[in-house]
């Protein structure tokens, strides 16, 4: 009980970090081509978004400017040639600074299985490793993702790595040939140290 109102105060808390709106082309062309991949992937017409996961992940680039452009230039994917193309709500450069590209009320197309559901964070960089070491980006990334669970009362373990993606309990993806798809970036271990690094934040946040 005392341990579910400590989570409770420290879920309230955490401060709205700054983040900088640089927003990529979402008009009702992309909502629709959204809401159509949720009907088909999740048994669910729309595009808005009702966060209850946020999914780590990292640009496999070494620059925002070319994640950004990738994610503004809405391409269809590889396999099924589907729209929308990828994107991710938020961009965290080596510097720190946190960009954001999506409203937090609109779907993005970031992890097999969980777009649904998932709020989906990227990272400049090439490596999990690369990323909790910078210190600058790390501590960007855990003040936004404490933020966001307060914001929306998502619970720490539900705060995930891409490669974590099938064993969230959220999981749900209706293309048979993608129901096992997952990638390898933000491995467990990797996210235990960054949930752990979390959880002492809220924590903190909460003592006050």
């Amino acid at each position: 009980m005392f341990a579910a109102a400590a989570l409770a105060i420290s879920l309230a808390v955490a401060p709205r970090p700054h983040v900088i709106w640089k927003p990529i082309p979402f008009g009702p062309r992309r909502k629709a081509e959204m809401a159509a991949y949720a009907e088909k992937h999740y048994g669910v017409h729309s595009w808005r978004l009702q966060p209850k996961v946020i999914v780590e992940h990292y640009t496999a680039s070494n620059s925002f400017s070319s994640a950004w452009n990738t994610f503004a230039a809405n391409e269809p994917d590889p396999e099924l040639h589907e729209l929308p193309g990828d994107c991710a709500h938020f961009i965290i450069d080596r510097n720190g600074r946190v960009y954001q590209l999506v409203r937090l009320d609109i779907m993005c197309r970031h992890t097999v299985g969980l777009n649904y559901v998932a709020v989906g964070i990227e990272h400049v960089g090439t490596s999990d490793a690369e990323i909790l070491h910078d210190k600058a980006q790390i501590r960007a990334s855990l003040e936004l993702t404490a933020w966001l669970v307060g914001r929306f009362h998502i619970k720490v373990r539900n705060v995930i790595g891409h490669s974590e993606s099938l064993s969230s309990p959220y999981h749900r993806e209706l293309y048979k040939p993608w129901a096992h798809q997952t990638h390898a970036d933000w491995k467990h271990a990797d996210m235990d140290a960054y949930r752990t690094r979390l959880r002492r934040l809220l924590n903190s946040d909460a003592r006050g």
